[in-house]
């Protein structure tokens, strides 16, 4: 299923950018994008925060920074085709209902399936905790320590129907020391993550990226 990319109108001032943060754990990169949001003069903005698990850390610093965060857990249906379809109908309906026009994907652990990128394609961007295309998958820190990786650091790129395999838009870079386990990486790369989101869906909201 190839994408048809298509990315969002420009964002203005007065009528920027309406965003939506996927996450499903503690949101340090959402909150990050938000305190950037009310503390710049921005081209975009987040209506909602949609999470995918309940009791996470994240929902409370969204409403904490007065952003709507919304819980739409997987439902209890047996099939997992039909679950994942049904759960991402939920989600489209959110979407829908606050005016969303790009998503924004910020630790979100769910594969979105085909037939929920196509119509977005263009408009969903993700940050991955390596330099992709090396260590994709939910172990980049684990797998880069283990490839004795010199350098790892963070990618934004565009959401396709893959994982972690969408078109790249920007990248930063740190070392990997000899002495770094999972847990200091992970904090060196997170350093990094929360400068270039920002930076790149300011770019991206002010039309200054280019279709893939």
């Amino acid at each position: 299923m190839a994408e048809d990319w298509q990315l969002p109108r420009v964002g203005t001032s007065s009528d920027p950018l309406r965003l939506a943060v996927f996450i499903s754990g503690s949101g340090s990169g959402m909150e990050a994008l938000l305190k950037h949001q009310q503390n710049t003069a921005c081209l975009h903005t987040t209506t909602v925060v949609i999470s995918d698990k309940a009791d996470v850390s994240g929902l409370i610093k969204a409403e904490a920074l007065g952003v709507t965060a919304v819980v739409i857990p997987l439902p209890e249906i047996t099939d997992k085709e039909e679950r994942r379809l049904v759960h991402e109908k939920e989600v489209g309906e959110v979407l829908a209902d606050y005016g969303v026009e790009a998503i924004i994907l910020s630790g979100y652990m769910r594969i979105l399936t085909p037939s929920f990128v196509k119509p977005w394609a263009g408009r969903i961007l993700n940050i991955h905790p390596s330099l992709l295309p090396d260590f994709p998958g939910a172990h980049a820190h684990r797998d880069a320590i283990a490839a004795g990786a010199s350098k790892s650091g963070c990618t934004v790129h565009f959401v396709d129907s893959g994982m972690d395999s969408g078109p790249i838009i920007m990248q930063r870079e740190v070392e990997v020391l000899s002495s770094d386990d999972e847990d200091s990486l992970a904090e060196k790369v997170k350093k990094q993550e929360h400068i270039l989101y920002p930076q790149v869906i300011d770019l991206f909201s002010a039309g200054e990226i280019e279709s893939p």
